[in-house]
């Protein structure tokens, strides 16, 4: 990797480690679908200007199709688990329980488009989802203080890692040398009609704090809108196995 690609990793991963604390900010408050859906629509509605200023429109148009399945599964989806899992969740285990991504980006890689796996690497995913397991199974343990709700948190958290890690494949193949801002304003716009009516629907009684609405706005600009154009850069330069 170039000096740039690091840089933008080590970006890429403050951002969104980040974003653990936000969502655990703000998800009592909001609750899971609304912040959700104002995570995407907020990073939506900073990116679309952006997108508009660099000519790359007819670039999310032509490929709005698979555009729109990365915002579900990249975005949408995994944003909801993690603020479903925020309601019961430390941010701290949230965080560590997304390392799991990587795991399942470069499983599918290799699976879909036959990313080398060599020995080492292979190790490294053995042990991996043995230390996920484990920990699932350590916090979730009634004398924990665990039980069914930590559980449940914990697999929602799993499942947005698998979702993660098809949708890097997915953009890598189908998505290979379209604009990052496209790609990231386009999904996050499409994950903001998928959780429009749900978050209309599921909006709180009781007006969120300033602390909370603050927490949802560094959310969308920084940990969404900002590190998703990082992220579909990494991909374009690196591929979804080393990102």
């Amino acid at each position: 990797m170039k000096p740039r690609d690091i840089a933008e990793l080590l970006a890429l991963a403050a951002l969104w480690g980040g974003s653990f604390l936000f969502m655990r900010m703000g998800a009592a408050e909001f609750g899971a679908f609304a912040l959700a859906g104002l995570r995407v629509g907020g990073a939506a509605l900073a990116l679309l200007p952006v997108i508009l200023l660099r000519g790359e429109w007819p670039a999310l148009r032509r490929h709005w199709g698979p555009i729109f399945l990365v915002g579900i599964t990249n975005s949408a989806l995994p944003f909801l688990a993690f603020s479903y899992a925020a309601l019961t969740l430390p941010a701290g285990l949230s965080s560590i329980l997304n390392a799991a991504t990587p795991l399942f980006g470069a499983l599918i890689a290799w699976l879909w488009l036959g990313d080398r796996l060599n020995r080492w690497r292979s190790a490294g995913l053995v042990v991996g989802f043995v230390g996920v397991v484990g920990l699932i199974l350590a916090k979730s343990a009634p004398q924990a203080g665990g039980g069914s709700p930590a559980l449940l948190a914990s697999l929602a958290c799993v499942g947005a890692a698998v979702c993660y890690g098809f949708s890097a494949s997915f953009a890598k193949r189908f998505l290979h040398g379209v604009p990052p801002f496209a790609v990231a304003g386009g999904s996050q716009l499409s994950a903001a009609l998928a959780l429009a009516v749900p978050t209309l629907l599921s909006w709180p009684a009781t007006p969120p704090s300033a602390q909370s609405w603050w927490a949802v706005a560094l959310l969308a600009l920084l940990s969404t809108a900002v590190a998703y154009v990082l992220f579909f850069d990494l991909l374009k330069q690196i591929g979804p196995a080393n990102a």
